[in-house]
């Protein structure tokens, strides 16, 4: 009684562990990018320097606006003092962002609640996998300030330790019910072998079988199915991270044509009207669906709509495009009605608008406010084991279905037509209810590799920043 992995049809949530310092650029406001502040003021009369307010960029420790740009800054970002040689700025300490923090424990808390109970409506809530996406290629920006090479041996690191303690556990049972390579033909048997390296490196869908062991087992016979659902994300995150350095160059070249350059492909290879068959066309369906919000989180950490458009722009636009895909999507349902993860266009235009709109406001907290604080240490914890919780969550789904059935043998129940059906009526709510504990379990058993992996003292349980 589990529910389908979250993925649409056409597919096969380490992402976003570095902390987020405060933004910083050159300038104060819209004169920061592009402006200039020469000359004294009209009317002045004197013949020195007019007095400068508090706030003035010489009393910041900067130059004319004529100094040079820091070489990792956008074209559309030129700074308009830079930091005097001789008076060097302390750099500003990294801390955590606990606004981001907070979107990506609501992305993981809601991919849970779709994969227990399957409701169509929650992709229109709140899109999980593109907030995913959005904050991951923004933290992915700010990283490539460092030389590229070091920045993706690091993400891979993240992304492959924890996928290859989960692959193990998989795979081991897999083999255990008899799992085998197809036996006769060779080109079945080298397809077999490529799709299992993917187990090791996601570059594309891992093999499984659809269906396996006995029917009446202690696990439905297509487990396999869900726990492999998770890992398409893995496989689209993998792609982003190893073409960011060139996609960054581009976006701050060509920034428009780059943030929307993904929905246009959509268009294409998302609506039928071309057709790419088998696992290249599902890697470029995802590539495409969420390729502007991963570039959308270039432009937050650049800064780049605050830089180009007014405040009300995207707060006007975004709504427009989350219309269009909920047009599209009317004239498109699939076989769960409203579920946007079956309708690829109105996934990327709803799931690009709604992230506009998160990453618009970006608060950049250093703190919780007061009626978040409460849920720090579960934020804390659920960002420091977001990969442990988006890969074992769907196992903690399996193993609850076997042990919520454990309820029927007690006589009090059993025996009860009452209580028999009404547990059978609530069997969803309470998969969610006990499905908590075994993921805490997991992550106090396999969390620790996501600290080996970013090169942390392993922790059992973080919940302190």
């Amino acid at each position: 009684m589990t529910t389908p992995p979250e993925r649409p049809p056409f597919h096969g949530q380490s992402y976003g562990h570095e902390p987020d310092a405060p933004y910083t650029y050159g300038g104060y406001g819209r004169h920061a990018y592009g402006g200039t502040r020469t000359g004294t003021p009209p009317g002045s009369g004197a013949s020195g320097p007019a007095p400068q307010p508090p706030h003035a960029p010489e009393a910041l420790g900067r130059t004319h606006p004529h100094a040079s740009v820091a070489p990792h800054q956008p074209p559309y970002v030129r700074a308009t003092f830079a930091p005097e040689p001789d008076t060097p700025r302390p750099a500003a300490p990294r801390t955590r962002d606990r606004y981001l923090d907070l979107l990506r424990t609501l992305a993981l808390l809601r991919v849970v609640v779709y994969h227990t109970f399957g409701w169509a409506w929650l992709t229109l809530i709140f899109p999980s996998m593109g907030v995913m996406f959005a904050l991951a290629g923004s933290l992915m920006a700010r990283s490539l300030k460092r030389p590229a090479a070091q920045v993706l041996r690091s993400r891979m690191r993240r992304l492959l330790l924890p996928l290859w303690l989960y692959g193990v556990f998989v795979l081991t049972a897999l083999h255990v019910q008899g799992w085998r390579p197809p036996k006769g033909d060779t080109g079945e048997q080298a397809w077999f072998w490529l799709r299992l390296a993917c187990w090791v490196v996601p570059l594309g869908s891992p093999s499984f079988p659809w269906e396996i062991g006995d029917e009446g087992g202690l696990l439905e016979q297509s487990w396999a199915v869900e726990a492999a659902g998770p890992l398409w994300y893995l496989r689209a995150y993998l792609w982003f991270v190893l073409l960011s350095p060139l996609l960054l160059r581009a976006f701050r070249r060509l920034p428009w044509a780059t943030l929307l350059a993904p929905l246009g492909l959509t268009a294409v290879v998302g609506t039928g009207l071309v057709e790419v068959p088998g696992q290249t066309g599902e890697a470029l369906t995802d590539f495409a669906v969420y390729g502007s919000c991963w570039v959308l989180g270039f432009a937050h950490h650049d800064r780049f709509f605050h830089a180009r458009l007014p405040r009300y722009v995207v707060p006007s636009v975004a709504p427009l495009l989350m219309g269009a895909g909920l047009w599209w999507a009317s004239g498109h349902l699939g076989p769960d009605g409203w579920d946007l993860n079956d309708i690829p266009l109105a996934q990327a235009l709803w799931s690009f608008g709604f992230c506009a709109l998160l990453l618009q406001v970006s608060p950049s907290w250093e703190r919780l406010p007061g009626p978040l604080q409460r849920f720090d240490g579960a934020i804390t914890l659920a960002n420091a084991r977001a990969m442990t919780l988006y890969l074992w969550h769907e196992a903690a789904l399996l193993a609850v279905v076997p042990l919520l059935d454990l309820a029927w043998e007690i006589p009090l129940i059993g025996d009860s037509p009452t209580l028999s059906d009404g547990l059978e009526t609530t069997y969803m709510f309470w998969m969610f209810v006990f499905v908590w504990p075994l993921i805490l379990l997991a992550v106090l058993a396999f969390g620790w590799i996501e600290d080996l992996a970013a090169r942390r003292r392993p922790r059992l349980l973080p919940i302190r920043s």
